[in-house]
Order: structure tokens, then sequence, then C-alpha cells
């Protein structure tokens, strides 16, 4: 019983929170959706990411890298600054604007949207990619218990600048100490990390 009222009270958090945050960024989307137009390509980017208990779903980002980043990634795997998963300080795909808006994770907005349809909450461990879910051990695999987060443990305590086994051990810390109260305390968290992005390890 105590699980059930737990799950129905974040479910309930991340509704409002996404409903706030779809409105309250309406704006600020608009205004970077017209500086992202201007390289001729979409404004938003759509990847597929493993959800809870290895589902599939599509995720939504504002798009902050050149419109042939996919063809190229396979070219820049081999020089990721993060073992485990793909992540580039330097990333020569990100545009200007693109790296402004990654530094302070404005291109997360989207995900707002995946969260109201129930693909993703609030808070929770990052959305692999499948290839990342590929090379998963039991242990690490653990971490889709719940459902991926547009922030979470990992990115309000160090995000790219933590290597892999420490991104596991945070899910994992999360997932055994996930209340309302918890995700609460990270989403104020994420929020007082957007600005100083010398400090949220973000890139």
């Amino acid at each position: 019983m105590r699980v059930r009222v737990r799950e129905i009270s974040i479910r309930c958090l991340d509704i409002l929170g996404a409903l706030i945050g779809l409105f309250v960024s309406a704006v600020p989307v608009f205004v970077i959706g017209v500086l992202v137009k201007k390289d001729g390509g979409p404004v938003f980017f759509k990847q597929e990411r493993v959800g809870k208990s290895g589902t599939s779903f599509m995720m939504w980002k504002i798009r902050s890298m050149i419109v042939e980043a996919e063809e190229i990634r396979e070219e820049l795997v081999d020089q990721s600054d993060v073992e485990g998963m793909f992540k580039m300080k330097d990333d020569p795909r990100v545009t200007k604007i693109g790296r402004f808006i990654r530094r302070h994770s404005l291109d997360e907005i989207p995900q707002f949207w995946n969260v109201l349809k129930g693909e993703m909450s609030l808070v929770g461990p990052r959305p692999a990619l499948w290839e990342e879910y590929e090379k998963y051990s039991e242990k690490d695999k653990a971490r889709l218990a719940v459902k991926p987060g547009i922030t979470g443990l990992w990115q309000v305590s160090g995000r790219s600048d933590l290597n892999f086994n420490d991104m596991i051990l945070l899910d994992l810390k999360y997932i055994d100490q996930r209340s309302l109260w918890t995700n609460f305390l990270i989403l104020i968290k994420t929020v007082l990390l957007i600005f100083p992005s010398n400090k949220n390890g973000a890139y």
C-alpha cells in the first residue's frame, strides 16, 4: 500500500511539473527554436531510448547539433570522454546556440512531453541508448527498475564529470531512497544548477 501511495504521489508530481514546465517554457522554446532554425535544420530532435524495464520510447530534445550529427557520430565514438556512454566535452557536432542550450540543459525542455505521456519521470536515471544498454551487466540493468528522468541524482552530483560506474551507483542509490520528498529535493537542486553551468557538469 505504501509503495502504491508513493508511486501515485510521484506520478501526480510528474504531471503537475510537466504541465507547469511546458507552460513556462513556451516562450523560451519559441525564441530558441528561431535561433536553432537559422541553420536550416529542424528545431526538435527525437531519439530512441531505453525506458523502464527495458521498454523502448522516443525521447525528444531541442536540436543542439548539426543536421548530420547522427551520421558523423560513428566516427567519434572512440573519443568519448565518459566510459560506458558517449559523451564528448568538445563535441565538434554541437552548434554555437547548441553549446549554450546544452550548458544550461535547455535542450531537455521537450522531455516534459515524455513525462506527461508517462514514458519518463521528472526525476530518475538518465535514459540510456540501446547501444549502451546492450553492454550492461545485470547490476547495470537494475537502474531500469524505474522510469528514466529529465534530471536525477547523477545529474545533480556532477553529471559528465563522473564516470559510468559512479552513475550506476548513484542511480541505484536513488532507486533505494526514492520518495516524493527525494524527488522534490533533486528538482530544487536541479533548478539551482541550471544557470551556474561551470558547476553542473553539463556539456
